[in-house]
Formats: C-alpha cells, sequence, structure tokens
C-alpha cells in the first residue's frame, strides 16, 4: 500500500486505495470494508499525498505528519478522533508543534487523527513514508 495510491473522496467517509484506472473513472477500494466502486469526475478526490499543513514557516506534508504521528504512538492509534477540542489541539501540537493554529482547524486535526487511526486499522507501512521523508530532504 502506497500513500500516493490513498485518497480521500469528498462527501464519503474514511479512505480508499486506488485500484486501477480508465479514462473515464477510478476504481478505489475502501480500507474499511474492502469493497470497491468506480469514482468519476464528478466526484472530488484528494490523494493523501497532495495534501499538506500549514506551519508557521512552510507547508508540512501530511506524508511527515503522518510519520511523526506514527514514531509518537510507537505504531499505535491515536487518540480517538471525535475527543475534545483542547485533548486534539494538544495532541497534534506535540506532533507538530509548529502548526499554525489559525490555519489548521479542529475540524482538519480530527480528520488527520481519523485517517491515521483508518490507516494504523488497515496495516499501512508507516516506514515506507520515512524513506520519502529522506528523498525529499536529498533533493534540497
Amino acid at each position: 500500500m502506497n500513500i500516493d495510491k490513498i485518497v480521500s473522496i469528498l462527501g464519503k467517509p474514511g479512505l480508499y486505495q486506488i485500484i486501477s484506472q480508465s479514462k473515464k473513472a477510478v476504481i478505489v477500494e475502501s480500507l474499511a470494508d474492502k469493497k470497491r466502486f468506480p469514482v468519476n469526475a464528478v466526484h472530488n478526490i484528494s490523494a493523501l499525498s497532495d495534501i499538506a499543513i500549514y506551519t508557521y514557516d512552510e507547508e508540512v506534508p501530511l506524508r511527515d505528519v503522518f510519520y511523526k504521528m506514527f514514531k509518537k504512538q510507537d505504531g499505535k492509534k491515536a487518540i480517538d478522533p471525535k475527543s475534545k477540542k483542547e485533548e486534539l489541539k494538544s495532541f497534534f501540537g506535540e506532533v507538530l508543534p509548529e502548526y499554525d493554529e489559525d490555519r489548521v482547524y479542529t475540524s482538519n486535526i480530527k480528520k488527520i487523527v481519523q485517517w491515521y487511526n483508518l490507516l494504523v486499522d488497515a496495516g499501512f507501512d508507516f516506514n515506507s513514508l520515512e524513506e520519502t521523508e529522506e528523498d525529499v530532504k536529498e533533493e534540497e
């Protein structure tokens, strides 16, 4: 499972893995229940690899945030995304202390924590994100 193939679909809960593509549709599989279905151009799809989190200095790729969460949690699930606002902000502040509190809303933090927990449940290899993070540093 590659982070580049994992997407979020607007209006649908959870995360999906891209299985195949054609000219008119993309076949995705839910990470939660493994159900497959086609997604066409009408749906708004966001690849997790394209999402970044605002900090005061720059935008940090979501893959880096997931890797930091993985290290902080020792590979276990994070807090419940339905936790209180203060708990979510405190947890996220420990993971990414420099995040921009004015531009990263609690709803964003909930979604990130929820996605991280879904990836843990799906058996995602977070160590693959470390390699990507190092590759990016080498390019700079």
